[in-house]
């Protein structure tokens, strides 16, 4: 499967409702079911919102292969230097189609 190299290494994840979720992928399987340890979801906030961006910590956590959109490799180094609080943008849509 594509994924297998990424097995045990940080990965980010884009679903379907918009959601961005980074931890370390523990499975895979040919549906792109995914297992991920050490799970964090990003909410970045918008520029005109005075709350800080946030994350929420999940864990050991399963997403269903039909709602992944995306997922790739973190570089580690350059996500460990990002201040993730002060980070400012717009909101990902959904991609499911209607």
């Amino acid at each position: 499967m594509a994924l297998n190299p990424y097995l045990n290494k940080k990965i980010i994840v884009m679903t379907v409702d918009g959601r961005t979720l980074v931890g370390t992928l523990l499975s895979c399987d040919q549906m792109t079911n995914l297992v991920l340890n050490d799970t964090i979801e990003r909410l970045i906030r918008s520029q005109n919102d005075e709350v800080d961006s946030s994350q929420v910590e999940h864990g050991l956590y399963m997403i269903r292969g039909d709602t992944v959109v995306v997922c790739g490799l973190v570089n580690e180094e350059l996500d460990n230097s990002i201040d993730w609080m002060k980070v400012k943008g717009e909101m990902i849509g959904s991609t499911k189609h209607i």
